[in-house]
């Protein structure tokens, strides 16, 4: 069995909601400087989001021993943010980790430095506290404003917008967020209002990706990137098996994270249920 380390270093408790099967789809609240271990079994998939003022933030999305039994972790901003988070599989070197480790001190100074009429296009989407700083941000996937500040400061460094989907090649920064880690173990997932590295003393050096780690994106627009067509081939492992029982040719996508390329949570069910 693997787990999921959660530090709380910030001097105020701080809520998680815990999506399912981690901490059994019930909502975390960790102590000040405190810790949390939940378990997270191979094969698993779900997300650690922290919440502010009663509304979701940056998240921790995890698919545990997926692809070829690689762990997929990342840091997404999709649905907003209100603190720092950064994630990294246990045992990986210390600047070796995915998410902006000060992302709300970016963001801030990147608020301070913007021009009146471009702050007016986020009113309703950047909250500020008494002394006229960031506290919390809405969601990027609902202001293509607010997604391009944000890029502003952060891009490369977390999930940001809406991913690859249907007709759409995504962002290429936020599909780099879905590269699968090296193996299964244990993750390390480290909130702050504060520095969130890892080991704060340690720069960020990069991610730790699995080299033949790979992403499966939707086709692009038939204008920009025709659509191959493949042969099956045997199968080496555990995987879909898709087979097209119509009397015509079909085109299929597939994503690889958590909020399904579109900002909306996976929710797949089986025929049936």
């Amino acid at each position: 069995m693997h787990y999921i380390h959660i530090k709380n270093r910030s001097s105020h408790p701080q809520t998680f909601q815990c999506r399912s099967p981690y901490n059994g789809g019930k909502d975390l609240t960790i102590p000040a400087n405190g810790e949390a271990k939940l378990e997270a079994a191979d094969g698993t998939s779900g997300a650690i989001i922290a919440v502010h003022d009663g509304v979701i933030g940056e998240q921790c999305e995890i698919t545990k021993s997926g692809w070829m039994g690689y762990d997929t972790i990342d840091i997404s901003n999709i649905c907003g943010a209100g603190g720092n988070m950064t994630c990294q599989q246990v045992g990986d070197p210390a600047g070796q980790y995915k998410g902006h480790e000060l992302f709300m001190q970016a963001c801030n100074d990147a608020w301070h430095k913007l021009p009146q009429d471009k702050k007016n296009k986020l009113n309703g989407f950047v909250f500020l506290d008494g002394k006229g700083n960031v506290k919390r941000i809405g969601a990027p996937k609902e202001s293509q404003a607010l997604e391009e500040f944000v890029r502003t400061f952060a891009n490369g460094r977390t999930y940001i917008g809406v991913g690859a989907w249907g007709p759409s090649a995504g962002n290429p920064a936020d599909n780099e967020q879905s590269k699968a880690g090296k193996g299964s173990k244990d993750i390390l997932i480290v909130y702050s209002d504060g520095n969130a590295a890892p080991e704060p003393s340690k720069p960020f050096t990069g991610q730790a990706i699995q080299a033949s780690a790979f992403n499966v994106l939707a086709a692009a627009p038939p204008s920009d990137i025709a659509v191959a067509s493949v042969k099956a081939t045997e199968a080496t492992g555990p995987g879909i098996l898709l087979t097209n029982h119509s009397a015509k040719k079909n085109t299929y996508f597939f994503y690889d994270n958590y909020w399904n390329g579109n900002g909306t949570e996976g929710n797949w069910k089986g025929p049936g249920n």
